[in-house]
């Protein structure tokens, strides 16, 4: 992959969650170049960048950090193969206390 490659879709990804999360009353995000921050009502936190270099996105949440690699078409965890959206979907909703959905 080269670097406009991994660019262009972690920037699909990233636009993705800030949609998302623009229709749920209860999440307020900043972004700062390559680094989202989703803040939920009990002022927890869960952030996405990106690492260029790497070819990665990298999730922190409460449950951990989290690296994820572009595979066959969708962004894998480098450690057990999970996908991100997935991922991202499971943590917000744990921290945030309610069910919130995030999607490619």
């Amino acid at each position: 992959m080269t670097d406009q490659e991994y660019l262009t879709l972690a920037e699909v990804a990233l636009t993705a969650i800030e949609r998302a999360v623009d229709n749920a009353a209860d999440i307020e995000f900043e972004r700062s170049g390559n680094v989202l921050t989703l803040e939920f009502e009990n002022r927890t936190k869960v952030i996405v960048n990106l690492q260029p270099p790497k070819h990665e996105i990298w999730l922190a949440a409460k449950a951990g950090g989290f690296h994820y690699k572009y595979v066959d078409g969708k962004w894998r965890d480098t450690r057990d193969n999970s996908e991100f959206f997935a991922a991202l979907t499971q943590y917000s909703s744990e921290q945030a206390g309610e069910a919130i959905r995030f999607k490619a």
